[in-house]
């Protein structure tokens, strides 16, 4: 929760890509993020980036972390940890296209968006924000499952959306693209995929393509999500970056209590 090595590679990125969740880090590990939104350089948020950073963690007085108040969730994405909108591990979402957004370049390719993470609550965006897609919550994780009928889905939550950020020094403007779904076991949605690849494009100066390839390079073998709490799971895998590297994909565990998902593969038991 306290390290993210490598954070200085930043100084010459162009695009920064968060996924993380109550991360507390040194000054040390902020002050190259604080330089890249300083910059205005883009930056893409993937569900619980929304609540990414925790604690009194602070750069030159701009703070990461007191997600309550916002934080870079609310500063840099337009928002923060609410609720879970969905039943969580029960029930899905559906991305919903935005039909006065709906020739925007990022939806270029995309047409059936689903995330077998739950909707999540969004209710801090300002109006300002160009919201792509909305999620409707569904009746099971089954991908082809129908929308929830009722009150649960009127009105339905922001599910992806751009939004205009200001640095923490206060005066430079960029852009940011944060969409609540993400989970691993999303990503085996060919158009989910499609969506970011498509904002990674369109954030970086790029023409979108008419349908981009998000083919998997390597076997994608994604755990579901939730919290592994055994001390001694991590060390037993021992795994190392290299080996997620190319030509490699190591099996997904899934942690316990996950509902059987069979809408992946798992890779050899």
């Amino acid at each position: 929760q306290k390290n993210i090595p490598g954070t200085e590679a930043l100084a010459d990125a162009d695009l920064l890509v968060i996924f993380t969740r109550f991360r507390d880090l040194p000054p040390v590990q902020t002050a190259p993020i604080t330089a890249f939104l300083n910059a205005g350089k883009p930056v893409i948020g993937l569900r619980t980036s929304t609540h990414a950073f925790a604690g009194a963690m602070e750069d030159g007085g701009w703070t990461y972390g007191d997600w309550q108040k916002g934080g870079f969730g609310m500063k840099i994405l337009g928002e923060t940890w609410v609720a879970h909108h969905g039943a969580h591990k029960k029930e899905g979402a559906r991305g919903v296209i935005e039909k006065e957004n709906a020739g925007h370049p990022i939806l270029r390719g995309v047409k059936d968006v689903f995330a077998a993470s739950d909707v999540y609550t969004v209710k801090h965006l300002t109006g300002n924000e160009t919201v792509l897609l909305r999620g409707a919550v569904t009746e099971t994780l089954d991908p082809a499952s129908k929308a929830v009928e009722g009150e649960k889905n009127n009105p339905l939550q922001a599910l992806a959306w751009l939004h205009d950020y200001t640095a923490p020094n206060g005066t430079t403007k960029g852009h940011s693209f944060c969409t609540t779904a993400g989970a691993a076991v999303d990503l085996v949605n060919e158009d989910l995929r499609r969506l970011v690849v498509n904002a990674a494009f369109h954030l970086t100066g790029l023409e979108v393509p008419e349908k981009a390839d998000v083919s998997f390079v390597d076997p994608f073998y994604p755990s579901f999500y939730g919290f592994i709490k055994d001390p001694t799971f991590w060390p037993g895998r021992n795994l190392k970056p290299e080996d997620f590297g190319l030509g490699k994909a190591p099996i997904a565990v899934d942690p316990a209590g996950s509902p059987e998902w069979t809408f992946r593969e798992t890779g050899p038991r």
